[in-house]
């Protein structure tokens, strides 16, 4: 079954796959681009690196669309994690992967007005991390 599955859906597709599910997963909808990501190297085990590179680059641009939208957040209200982001800055993007929490934190910087480049470093950090994590245990199984 996986040789069926494997000849449908080839390298490249998988690729945009997983970089459109990381995408979507680091946005406010819920998605767990790390089940994306086991199949597709179930399926392509010699795309390690590339569905690295995609998913966290995926993951990256979803966390910036976040922050994005926390630019247009008014100052007037508080946004829950504003005090976490607050306290340890363009760092806390580290934690950015965090399920719930990490999008919260995003759409804080944005709303904080953290500077663009250390927060985009960082997240990519800690997302890329998390990947990191994923395919170890992937690899070891």
């Amino acid at each position: 079954m996986v040789e069926t599955l494997n000849a449908m859906i080839n390298d490249e597709a998988s690729l945009w796959l997983v970089f459109a599910g990381s995408l979507v997963a680091a946005t406010l909808i819920p998605f767990a681009s790390e089940a994306l990501l086991l199949g597709a190297l179930t399926l392509h085990p010699h795309l390690v690196w590339p569905m690295f590179i995609v998913a966290t680059a995926g993951n990256t641009i979803g966390g910036m669309m976040s922050y994005g939208i926390g630019r247009f957040i008014p100052h007037r209200k508080e946004i829950k994690y504003e005090a976490l982001a607050r306290r340890y800055g363009a760092w806390s993007m580290l934690l950015s992967w965090l399920p719930v929490i990490g999008d919260a934190l995003c759409v804080a910087a944005g709303w904080l007005r953290l500077a663009i480049l250390p927060v985009v470093v960082l997240m990519a950090f800690g997302k890329a991390f998390r990947y990191l994590a994923v395919i170890g245990g992937w690899m070891v199984a």
